[in-house]
């Protein structure tokens, strides 16, 4: 596994050592050193919990290549001030320059425009540190978003507003001509949060398999970094209803419809509910539709089309 990166600091010929441990760049020398225990029990090859000799040699390398070099550049004041003025360097170098910054995460574009960045900041390490190597498959993208908080956090910090940070460079003046009108182009798509997409495929493919318990980790954990995705609600609605926690189940469909009332699988999952209580669907233009789209598919109602890979089979 290469352990190149290019966001964040790293983009800057930097190595971002508080991105590898997960702590934020004003931590001290006893933060460090708690943070790197805990990881360091994950990755040695005496404690590691890993299923295959592949995730033990990838465990291993990320401990010697990666994590041990982080600690030693950190853990030592001296090191550690030269380190964090290089990158207070850098910071106010780009805020001076007005540099466009790239960002592509959900995380680093909130913490670029909330007003309160160092309390928004803190939580955001808070949180990524609860999964930053429970997957090591995913490990490289979460160290990624981390240090794009830390570059967002440090360009702030030396006084540069990055409200209208973007993961696109700035469009310049003559583009917003389209075919000779005057027409603004569509804003930039935001790109996918990887650490995020990745615990969501895995809950997805876990719930196919019927292994339910490892799917709902899963759901959990994205939900701690997106807690209003809709998908997220879903898909834990699904899992619930599946092992008959029809309570749980209803709050997450719920969840989802509120925040996308026209979520199909939570439309879905509520009218399992509503069959299962032996109540009558309510008439409304969603429920119609819900309706209509399985109507010419009833055969497959249990076990196939859209929803039969999350709804069909045995329940645990």
């Amino acid at each position: 596994m290469s352990f190149q990166i290019e966001r964040g600091l790293f983009k800057y010929d930097l190595i971002d050592y508080h991105a590898v441990l997960c702590v934020r760049v004003d931590a001290d020398a006893q933060e460090i050193r708690k943070r790197y225990l805990k990881i360091a029990r994950r990755l040695h090859p005496d404690s590691c919990a890993a299923a295959s000799d592949e995730e033990k040699r990838l465990a291993s390398q990320l401990l010697s290549k990666l994590v041990n070099p982080a600690y030693e550049q950190l853990y030592q004041d001296k090191n550690r001030g030269e380190h964090n003025a290089v990158l207070m360097q850098m910071a106010k170098r780009l805020a001076e320059e007005s540099t466009s910054v790239e960002l592509t995460t959900e995380n680093a574009r909130q913490l670029a425009g909330t007003p309160n960045f160092e309390s928004a900041y803190k939580n955001a390490i808070s949180q990524i540190t609860k999964f930053q190597y429970k997957s090591l498959g995913q490990v490289k993208d979460a160290i990624a978003q981390i240090s794009e908080l830390n570059l967002v956090y440090l360009i702030r910090s030396a006084g540069k507003s990055l409200s209208t940070a973007s993961s696109t460079p700035t469009v310049s003046k003559n583009s917003n001509a389209v075919n000779g009108n005057n027409v603004a182009p569509p804003p930039p798509q935001p790109k996918e949060d990887p650490v995020f997409a990745g615990y969501m495929r895995r809950a997805q493919e876990l719930i196919a398999k019927n292994q339910l318990l490892k799917a709902r980790v899963e759901l959990q954990d994205a939900l701690k970094m997106q807690p209003n995705n809709n998908q997220c609600h879903s898909l834990l609605g699904v899992v619930y209803l599946k092992q008959n926690q029809i309570k749980m189940a209803k709050i997450h469909f719920d969840r989802a419809l509120q925040l996308d009332p026209k979520d199909e699988i939570a439309l879905e999952g509520k009218t399992k509910i509503d069959k299962i209580s032996g109540k009558k669907p309510a008439a409304s233009a969603n429920k119609k539709t819900t309706v209509s789209a399985a109507a010419g598919k009833s055969s497959k109602s249990d076990s196939g089309g859209l929803f039969g890979g999350f709804f069909g089979g045995k329940k645990k």
